[in-house]
């Protein structure tokens, strides 16, 4: 993970793009999200910390909305594309396994489930499944913006504590 940081970050970097559009550009990215735009910010680039967070996040939740509003009306009309429609009926049935949480647990699932940074979770993830669930727009965001914020300290926390010391 830390070389695909470098390679990106050595990329934008290599090309005239400032370090702060950098680490907004990467947590921008699904996938990515804040989790490697903070890895980034902290340990690559040596960003104060704080900034580095509010760049990573503003560029984490800033897609959020988007998601909430057109990726059902997206994915219907994906689904009538031969050759891509497979790709969104995976895309729908690999998202749809983690409700569980949500079914659960409700609003607190999907804080949950975007606030612990692991794989195939975080703030794309969460929207998607709002959205696919059918849930509240205004609520999900709050509650993705809420669980990104946690995800944000979290990773910034170790990018401090032990990030610098493995990766640096």
């Amino acid at each position: 993970m830390q070389e695909l940081c470098r390679t990106i970050q050595e990329f934008l970097t290599a090309h005239g793009i400032p370090n702060w559009l950098v680490v907004f550009i990467i947590s921008l990215c699904p996938i990515f999200e804040c989790r490697l735009g903070m890895f980034t910010a902290i340990v690559l680039l040596q960003m104060n910390p704080f900034v580095g967070f509010i760049i990573s996040f503003l560029g984490n939740i800033l897609p959020i909305p988007f998601i909430l509003l057109l990726i059902n009306w997206i994915f219907e009309l994906l689904k009538k594309v031969p050759g891509i429609n497979k790709l969104v009926f995976w895309l729908e049935e690999k998202t749809l396994k983690k409700r569980d949480k949500i079914d659960k647990y409700g609003v607190w699932g999907l804080l949950l489930f975007v606030a612990i940074p692991l794989p195939g979770t975080g703030g794309w993830t969460g929207a998607l499944l709002a959205s696919l669930l059918h849930l509240d727009r205004k609520k999900s965001f709050g509650v993705i913006a809420i669980g990104v914020f946690i995800a944000g300290l979290i990773i910034s926390i170790l990018s401090l504590s032990i990030g610098a010391a493995v990766f640096g």
